[in-house]
């Protein structure tokens, strides 16, 4: 097997280099099971477990490449560091805590899979989106199952004011129709991760691309409520040359990102705010206002102004949140170590 038509380039190359003294090999994760990690070397898949070295912090996430030593006579592998990434997608772990869940790493290219009928969604699609543009990735918008929708242009022409800046392609896994607007992206060692909510058909559309079934698919339900048939993250090689990063549908997507990301998927927004008179203005009652003289002539809808305010008070809180863990943490060390130099002492 190829490294290089796996990703890997002059930026993991000079990463990997102190590691390659120690007689360790570059690997990239393919997919992980809790602890344990599927490989993909040069000398074939391997088995891989994190070695106790890494906190829980380290640990390598699907699409990492990490420095791992081979055990001899088995097909697996200690990893014993993992790479830097270029890109990362990440959202907050779904729970009470504070905590970045990384969903997938060096990734190219982010397909946001979402689908005719049920899933399309403009608010879900600005979600989905902040957490691509943060991740480093190009996000491009993929609308499945065509063949089954009543009013294809319709639902687009809904859905198009939230995709601004980014390339949108109607497609239908089942009949093949609108794929070929896909090949672009899927060229030689590029990673495209594909994230979306379950049962719009993301392992279908990996089988299709693949050529070959490596995903169980199944039926969604009645009530158009999709069925989890992907139950990890997974790497699958495609016969372009480039790798497919399926994931578990997400129910819900907790974002993880810096409030400057807002710039980028709200771009008119954006650009709205640098037209008014203040630069520091609130939007409320200053004169000069251009986002309320935007929203007074319609230039601006009130759903697109909203889900902004929504998704920056959510990132003000996250920001809130995070300061207060790093100060416990910091708090925490310096307990330690005050209690280091104390047993020092005696």
């Amino acid at each position: 097997m190829n490294l290089q038509d796996l990703g890997w380039d002059a930026f993991f190359a000079d990463a990997f280099e102190p590691y390659a003294a120690d007689n360790l090999i570059a690997a990239r994760v393919s997919a992980r099971h809790h602890g344990p990690c599927e490989l993909l070397t040069e000398q074939g898949p391997m088995g891989g477990v994190p070695a106790g070295k890494l906190s829980e912090a380290d640990l390598p996430a699907v699409g990492d490449w990490v420095a791992v030593r081979p055990l001899d006579g088995e097909r697996k592998a200690v990893i014993e560091a993992v790479l830097p990434r270029r890109t990362s997608f990440t959202r907050k772990e779904a729970s009470t805590r504070t905590v970045e869940q990384v969903v997938a790493a060096n990734v190219d290219t982010v397909f946001v899979v979402t689908a005719f009928g049920f899933d399309l969604n403009p608010r879900r699609l600005e979600r989905y989106l902040t957490s691509a543009w943060d991740s480093g990735s190009t996000p491009v918008v993929v609308v499945n199952k065509s063949d089954v929708a009543a009013d294809p242009e319709a639902e687009l022409l809904e859905v198009e004011p939230v995709t601004m800046g980014v390339a949108l392609h109607a497609v239908s896994a089942v009949t093949g129709e609108g794929l070929e607007a896909l090949d672009p992206y899927l060229e030689p060692g590029k990673t495209v991760a594909l994230l979306g909510s379950s049962g719009v058909g993301k392992s279908t559309l990996v089988n299709c691309l693949a050529g070959r079934e490596v995903l169980a698919t199944a039926e969604t339900s009645a009530g158009g409520r999709g069925r989890h048939t992907t139950s990890h993250r997974e790497l699958v090689p495609l016969p372009s040359g480039a790798v497919l990063l399926d994931t578990p549908g997400m129910r819900e997507l907790q974002l993880w990102a810096d409030e400057d990301v807002l710039d980028t998927t709200f771009s008119e927004i954006s650009d709205f705010a640098a037209q008014c008179r203040f630069s520091d203005c609130s939007h409320e009652r200053e004169p000069g206002c251009a986002i309320r003289r935007a929203l007074s002539d319609g230039t601006l809808s009130r759903e697109r102004w909203d889900s902004y305010c929504k998704l920056q008070r959510e990132l003000r809180a996250l920001a809130i949140r995070k300061d207060g863990r790093l100060r416990s943490q910091a708090r925490k060390e310096r307990a330690k170590f005050a209690r280091s130099r104390r047993k020092t002492v005696y």
